[in-house]
C-alpha cells in the first residue's frame, strides 16, 4: 500500500490561498463605514407682531466661533474638560456657515422681513440694525443636552452705536436613543430660541433715523 503525501508545491498553494482569504477578511473587518452628514434647521417659526414685510433691514455679522468648533466633525462634550470628535458624523458644510444660514432664516421669519443680510454682503443697502455675535460654546452630549452660549450686540446699522448687549445660555434636551441626529435637532432648537430672543429685542427698539443723504443701492 502506498500513501500519497502532498508535495511542497501543494502545501505552498494551500498556504497562499489561506493567506489570501485571511487578508480579504481583514480588509472587510477594517473597512471604514461611510460618514453621515448633518445640517441645522430653522425652528423659530413665525412670530412677527406688527412688523410689515421689508419694514426693517438687519445685517448679521461678524459671528465668531471658538477654534475647537471650527472643524467638520460634530463635537460633543465628555465631562467638564474633554471633547469628543465624531469622525463618522460630520457637518455638511461648516458649523459657522450653517449657524448664520439658519439664524438669518429664523430672524427673517420672526421679524416679517426678507431684508436680513449675512455680512459681508454684495448687496449695498443701509442697515437699520447690525447684530454681532461671539459664540462661546455650541455643542452637546448624545443622550444629554445641547448647549448654546453666546454673547451678542445689537448696533445702530449706520451709526454703529450699541443699542443692546447681552450674554445668554440656551439648553435643549437630546432625545434619548436618537444619536447624533437628535443632538443636531436639539442644537437647532437652541438656535431657534436664541433667534426669538434676538427678534424680541430688535422689535422693542425704535427704528433708527436714517443718516442725511443715505440712500439705497442694490
Amino acid at each position: 500500500m502506498s500513501i500519497h503525501r502532498p508535495g511542497h508545491r501543494s502545501v505552498w498553494r494551500h498556504g497562499q490561498a489561506l493567506i489570501a482569504t485571511l487578508s480579504f477578511l481583514l480588509v472587510l473587518g477594517c473597512a471604514t463605514p461611510p460618514s453621515s452628514f448633518y445640517r441645522l434647521m430653522p425652528t423659530a417659526g413665525s412670530g412677527a407682531q406688527g412688523v410689515g414685510p421689508s419694514s426693517i433691514t438687519v445685517g448679521l455679522g461678524p459671528v465668531t466661533f471658538p477654534q475647537f468648533l471650527d472643524r467638520p466633525q460634530i463635537v460633543a462634550g465628555e465631562g467638564r474638560n474633554r471633547l469628543a470628535l465624531d469622525e463618522l458624523h460630520r457637518w455638511g458644510g461648516s458649523l459657522q456657515d450653517d449657524f448664520l444660514r439658519v439664524w438669518s432664516e429664523n430672524l427673517a421669519s420672526l421679524l416679517g422681513t426678507s431684508r436680513v443680510l449675512v455680512l459681508p454682503s454684495e448687496v449695498r443697502v443701509p442697515l437699520d440694525f447690525r447684530i454681532v455675535a461671539t459664540v462661546l460654546g455650541f455643542e452637546g452630549t448624545v443622550g444629554g443636552e445641547a448647549v448654546l452660549k453666546v454673547r451678542w450686540v445689537v448696533l445702530d446699522g449706520q451709526r454703529e452705536q450699541v443699542l443692546a448687549l447681552r450674554e445668554d445660555r440656551y439648553a435643549s434636551p437630546v432625545q434619548a436613543g436618537g444619536g447624533p441626529e437628535a443632538l443636531v435637532a436639539a442644537m437647532s432648537e437652541c438656535l431657534g430660541v436664541f433667534s426669538r430672543d434676538v427678534a424680541d429685542v430688535v422689535r422693542g427698539l425704535p427704528k433708527p433715523v436714517p443718516l442725511a443723504g443715505a440712500g439705497e443701492a442694490l
